[in-house]
């Protein structure tokens, strides 16, 4: 079963879709700033802090960290959408913004370590919810004959404020005026939460008596068969996208023989990101041309291939492995609008956000414990391109997914 998202509010202002679409592009990219921007300053933080910052303390309290944020956001995804599926999908969005914001800016002010661990979790609480509750809203309001293009475009948001927190780390050298940046977001939940307008297929889908089809039981007969599938289609190119954009500079850098491998590292990194905004900012024509289901067996299959051929065929380090780091990357982006695209049609109104929010976010506690376990793992696998390609395995399981589930006629 598949819902459309009917179109019942009234017609608005290009100047209004034009707002609605900067607050949730804006409450992504700094969702994708805060993500990454303990990272940056982490060594800064420790000595600060006066803790031992040795490169060993350095990995485990990297990979500890990190891993709490994304359990946060697992968490804040799901539970963010179970709020704007109760309270509304505006009251969602600014909270959800306002959260993260508020808990960015404790960071920058905390004196402990434990301090910054907590916020750190809120902060990743308050992001996933940002995510979630952003395409729920613009999907059932925004226009459907560019609806897939927006969502495409929203779907490159966060890594463009990945791109930020490096320039941020560039040009600010203290990392507690760095975490001033949830200032941003808290000015975006103000101008949200005057200018936002409730969206007209909650407040319909509100205003009627609860049935089967738009009641709020998420785990009912009804819904479970497309929660099993979207959360093992974005579910498994999440866990790919993770361990590949996560392991990738490490294995480049045992190619290399010659040199230090800071360049290779660079560019396949400049590649990954570069390529995902290009594929995510196109997606929404490609899926308006060739029909989702095309495309989205199209990313994991690519994605499938791609992965054998740059894991398991290169031994040494060669130019090659650009072209082979950029079509992937760009298959990437592709998929994030896809999935962005064809997840929150699959669910009726009353369990549309917390559903989606289920399906974006459970993979990520897969994601999550492999972070504390990232040593174990290349150990165990034989090295990182192993342990890289072991995980891609799960692209294949998305396209089986696709062919057996998605039907050809729906976009």
């Amino acid at each position: 079963m598949r819902f459309a998202i009917h179109q019942v509010q009234p017609a608005r202002s290009t100047l209004y879709y034009g707002f609605l679409f900067f607050i949730c592009f804006l409450g992504g990219a700094v969702g994708g700033t805060v993500s990454t921007l303990m990272s940056v300053y982490l060594p800064v933080v420790m000595d600060e802090l006066q803790l031992q910052s040795s490169g060993d303390l350095l990995v485990r309290a990297g990979a500890y960290i990190n891993a709490l944020f994304i359990f946060g956001w697992a968490l804040g995804g799901f539970s963010w959408g179970v709020v704007s599926d109760i309270m509304g999908r505006k009251k969602a969005v600014v909270l959800a913004i306002t959260w993260y914001g508020l808990f960015t800016l404790l960071t920058g002010f905390a004196e402990s370590w434990w301090m910054i661990v907590l916020c750190r979790f809120l902060s990743g609480f308050g992001v996933g919810g940002v995510l979630v509750t952003t395409i729920t809203l613009v999907s059932e309001v925004w226009p459907p004959k560019n609806r897939a293009v927006v969502i495409g475009i929203l779907s490159i948001a966060f890594p463009v404020g990945i791109f930020s927190a490096g320039l941020i780390n560039y040009l600010v050298a203290s990392w507690r005026e760095a975490f001033l940046v949830g200032l941003i977001p808290l000015g975006l939940a103000l101008a949200g939460a005057a200018f936002i307008n409730e969206s007209d297929n909650w407040l319909k889908n509100r205003d009627e008596p609860t049935t089967k089809e738009n009641g709020y039981a998420l785990f009912s007969h009804g819904h479970r068969k497309e929660l099993i599938t979207g959360s093992l289609l974005f579910g498994s190119m999440l866990i790919g996208l993770w361990a590949i954009f996560s392991w990738l500079p490490t294995w480049v850098q045992t190619l290399v023989t010659d040199t230090d491998g800071q360049k290779e590292r660079g560019i396949v990194m400049m590649l990954l990101g570069m390529g995902g905004l290009t594929g995510g900012f196109f997606s929404g024509w490609l899926l308006n041309r060739f029909k989702i289901r095309n495309v989205m067996l199209t990313c994991f299959g690519v994605a499938s291939l791609m992965s054998f051929i740059l894991f398991k065929t290169n031994q040494h380090f060669h130019p090659l492995v650009y072209a082979e780091v950029g079509i992937m990357a760009f298959f990437f982006g592709i998929s994030q609008g896809a999935l962005s695209s064809y997840i929150p049609p699959l669910f009726s109104t009353g369990v549309r956000a917390r559903a989606t929010g289920f399906c974006f976010n459970i993979g990520r506690l897969v994601t999550g414990t492999a972070v504390l376990f990232v040593g174990i793992l290349v150990t165990t696998l034989g090295g990182y391109g192993n342990a890289i390609y072991t995980f891609s395995l799960v692209f294949v399981l998305g396209f089986f997914v696709v062919l057996f589930t998605a039907k050809p006629d729906k976009n």
